[in-house]
């Protein structure tokens, strides 16, 4: 039998590029060559590249997201996504991939726009009756008045890019006279903003993915920042202590775990996606769906797969094969 051709995407054009390129190299390096042929796809701006594993590179033709070996065209099985922000996480990529019946690891474009605008998101799983902390939005050139919205959602506050990742951009605020300056460095990432009240409580991750059709919840990290909260800093150097699996009772895991459920059925997630809640008084909050979750080594996602036992290129080939 052949070898599917599978293309890993990585890169993109957000902050999040550099760790999504080691989420890329993380399932390239892990995925048996003896059943794949498997090529990294560089993606830029204007110029995406692929490379081969003697690190050769092709240009990739944009109109059909093929490329030119040994004078043969060649065109992917399947791509992995691994392109947090732009243009992986929002859906861009998904939107060409589906409009080229290219089968991927990625939710579809729509579903994939929503999950990445917090402000939507959020308020769409209110409906369901999953909490959320208090929320202020706030637009690039909007009028502020800070007495409002510190008198809706208290202090300390965060204020969030409303599309970015990684907490790039996030800020605590603890002094009303901090709120414009932390607005200012948020909007340096998105020019849409959510300004959220602090939930104190014990911070979960829980990573879940399809197989056969049935959603499959990973065990959960419980996470203990050094740092203020789970910042860039805490997640990628080290800077926080990850217990996985957390130590929870199974009453609030089986809640936990009922939730995630819901949250993969109703807004029709594929592929492998993580949420992260604040356990506030016995009751989960959720703070955000992310649906292309880092795969580095100091990711979350790789730790919980560990700890079910699973190995990672059997599950990296699970999310390709949709089985």
């Amino acid at each position: 039998m052949s070898k599917k051709v599978v293309g890993i995407a990585m890169g993109g054009y957000s902050s999040e590029r550099e760790i999504s390129l080691e989420s890329g190299n993380a399932v390239y390096k892990a995925l048996p060559q003896s059943r794949w042929d498997c090529y990294r796809i560089v993606v830029d701006k204007d110029f995406w590249t692929v490379i081969d594993n003697k690190e050769k590179q092709y240009p990739l033709n944009l109109e059909n997201l093929s490329f030119k070996m040994d004078n043969k065209n060649v065109h992917f099985d399947v791509v992995f996504n691994a392109i947090h922000g732009a243009p992986g996480e929002d859906g861009q990529l998904a939107k060409k991939l589906d409009q080229l019946y290219i089968p991927h690891t990625s939710c579809s474009e729509k579903i994939a726009a929503l999950t990445f605008n917090k402000r939507d998101c959020l308020e769409k799983v209110k409906e369901w009756g999953i909490p959320v902390a208090k929320s202020f939005t706030y637009d690039l050139g909007d009028p502020l008045d800070v007495d409002s919205v510190i008198n809706k959602i208290g202090l300390p506050c965060f204020v969030k890019p409303n599309r970015s990742g990684s907490s790039y951009g996030v800020v605590k605020v603890y002094e009303k006279k901090d709120l414009k300056d932390a607005i200012h460095t948020a909007l340096k990432e998105d020019a849409q903003l959510i300004i959220e009240a602090n939930l104190v409580g014990m911070e979960i991750s829980v990573g879940a993915y399809r197989l056969n059709n049935q959603v499959i919840v990973l065990p959960i990290t419980e996470i203990i920042s050094e740092n203020d909260f789970f910042d860039y800093d805490a997640k990628y150097n080290g800077k926080s202590q990850e217990i996985t699996p957390a130590r929870l009772d199974e009453t609030t895991i089986d809640e936990i775990n009922s939730i995630v459920k819901k949250l993969f059925q109703q807004l029709e997630l594929q592929g492998v996606c993580r949420s992260e809640f604040i356990i506030v008084e016995g009751t989960p909050h959720l703070l955000e769906v992310n649906t292309i979750p880092g795969l580095t080594p100091a990711s979350l996602i790789p730790q919980q797969v560990s700890a079910a036992g699973i190995e990672l290129a059997e599950f990296f080939e699970s999310l390709l094969l949709k089985k």
